[in-house]
């Protein structure tokens, strides 16, 4: 009895997502932007578990452990569109240039990470000063092992990295490929669907704490 021997994955098996004058592209995008505020929601929780038993750094009363499971962190959502927008298509750049796949990857990975800690920098440089008496009004990294100057933390930079790997190689292109297995009329249906749970997710959440 023969085996099907597995496609092999391809530099053009890898690129090509990014195409923003197609609506399937911005219905991939408004749907990866549903999923990612909410399981940004739950990622969130064991990355908190694993800073604080490491470093002991988020405190008890955290919005993280007592938020509904299905409230929205905004910041994840957007962060996604920020990815596909910008890393997706970085990433189909470096895929065509480097000779292997796995160089590609590596290199969208560092890419990231410096970026992420750039970003961090500069949003703490413009909001996040300390004041006179040497204390930063938003987030304080400056006894953290990995610092860098006292704004980013290379913790947090590799973890973006690692994510940002995660969604650009493999979310964002399933969910694509997953709608085009679907006839257009039946994509749209499930897009539609997809939509209005996540809505009816953001009304709940936010009746459920301002009962609170």
């Amino acid at each position: 009895m023969s085996k099907k021997k597995l496609h092999k994955i391809t530099k053009k098996d890898e690129v090509g997502y990014f195409a923003p004058k197609n609506w399937e592209f911005w219905r991939a995008l408004a749907v990866c932007f549903c999923l990612i505020t909410i399981i940004g929601h739950w990622m969130e929780i064991p990355w908190c578990i694993a800073m604080d038993r490491l470093f002991g750094i988020v405190s008890e009363d955290y919005v993280v452990w007592t938020d509904p499971w299905y409230h929205p962190y905004w910041v994840y959502g957007f962060g996604a569109v920020g990815m596909t927008l910008v890393i997706e298509p970085l990433k189909e750049i470096i895929v065509m240039h480097r000779k292997t796949l796995w160089g590609a990857l590596l290199e969208t990975f560092v890419i990231t990470v410096a970026l992420a800690a750039v970003m961090e920098c500069v949003i703490g440089w413009l909001v996040n000063q300390p004041d006179q008496f040497g204390e930063y009004p938003y987030w304080d990294n400056s006894e953290l092992p990995g610092n860098i100057f006292g704004q980013a933390w290379i913790v947090n930079d590799l973890g973006i990295g690692l994510m940002a790997v995660l969604y650009v190689w493999v979310i964002f292109p399933l969910v694509c490929e997953g709608f085009s297995l679907l006839r257009p009329q039946v994509a749209n249906a499930v897009f539609v669907i997809i939509i209005i749970g996540f809505a009816a997710c953001c009304i709940a959440s936010y009746l459920e704490l301002a009962l609170r």
